[in-house]
C-alpha cells in the first residue's frame, strides 16, 4: 500500500507537553517538514526560548541549544557566525520576543544577521499562568488585567512584523495564522521560503504565527480558532510585510 502521509524525520518520538488545543505542535511540525524538504536537518540548528516552548529540544529532531529568556538572536548570531553553514532558528513567543527579547531581535534584524526567527504570537503569557503579554489585545482580559488591557495604562499591543519590516536588512518578514487548515498551508510555504532565503544566504527572515491558547484565554479549542480570526487578525493583519529580492 502507498504511503500517502507520514510522520516527518524533522520530529523526535518524545510526546509533546502542549496543552489541548494549543497549536505549537502544528508549528513544531511545519518547521520540521520543511528542514526535511530543504534536507537541512542534519545542518539545522534551533534555539529554545524560556516560555510554553522551553522543553522544544526535545521535540526537534536536529542540534538545539537553550537560550536565557530573550536572549535567543543572541545565541543564535554566535552560532550562525562560528559555523556559517549551519541552518540557524529561533523559535520563540511573544514573551521571550516582544517583551524581555525586544531589543535583541531589533539588532539582530539590524545587523542582517542570516537566521531565521519563528515567532509565536498567542497575545498572552502562557507558561506562567495568563499575564498580559506586549501583544494582548485591548480589552482581552489577563491575570494581570484582569478587567482587561487598558490602553491609556499599558499603551497598545506591540506589531513586531510592522515594526521589522522597517529595517532594511530583514529581507523577508511575514505573519500567518493557525486558524484552520487552509491559513497553516500559507504558513508552511512561508516557513520554507525563511529557511530558503537563510540558505542563500540573503539575510535576517522572520515568520509571526498568531496561535491559541485556550487554557489561559479560558476557552475550548474549538472557541480559541474562532477567537484568533475575530480577534487577533483584524488586529494583526496576515501577509508580506518585507521581501527583498536579490538586487533591490
Amino acid at each position: 500500500m502507498k504511503t500517502v502521509f507520514e510522520k516527518t524525520k524533522g520530529l523526535t518520538d518524545k510526546e509533546l507537553h502542549y496543552c489541548p488545543g494549543c497549536t505549537h505542535g502544528i508549528i513544531h511540525r511545519l518547521i520540521a517538514e520543511a528542514l526535511e524538504e530543504l534536507d537541512v536537518l542534519d545542518v539545522a540548528a534551533g534555539i529554545a526560548p524560556v516560555g510554553c516552548a522551553v522543553f522544544a529540544y526535545d521535540y526537534f529532531n536536529c542540534d538545539m541549544y537553550e537560550a536565557a529568556h530573550g536572549r535567543a538572536p543572541a545565541v543564535a548570531t554566535g552560532i550562525k557566525r562560528t559555523t556559517p553553514d549551519l541552518v540557524t532558528f529561533t523559535y520563540q513567543g511573544d514573551g521571550d520576543l516582544a517583551s524581555i527579547g525586544a531589543a535583541e531581535i531589533v539588532h539582530a534584524a539590524g545587523r542582517g544577521e542570516k537566521i531565521t526567527t519563528i515567532f509565536v504570537n498567542n497575545a498572552i503569557y502562557g507558561m506562567t499562568g495568563g499575564q498580559m503579554a506586549p501583544t494582548t489585545l485591548i480589552g482581552q482580559k489577563a491575570t494581570t488585567a484582569p478587567r482587561g488591557r487598558d490602553e491609556e495604562h499599558t499603551g497598545m499591543p506591540l506589531r513586531m512584523c510592522e515594526m521589522l519590516a522597517t529595517i532594511p536588512k530583514a529581507v523577508y518578514v511575514e505573519r500567518v495564522a493557525m486558524h484552520d487548515i487552509k491559513h497553516i498551508i500559507q504558513a508552511k510555504k512561508a516557513i520554507k521560503k525563511a529557511f530558503q532565503l537563510q540558505i542563500e544566504g540573503k539575510g535576517f527572515t522572520f515568520v509571526e504565527v498568531l496561535s491559541t491558547c485556550p487554557t489561559n484565554w479560558g476557552k475550548t479549542p474549538v472557541e480559541a480558532l474562532e477567537w484568533l480570526e475575530r480577534n487577533m487578525i483584524p488586529y494583526f493583519p496576515i501577509g508580506n510585510f518585507r521581501t527583498v529580492e536579490e538586487g533591490k
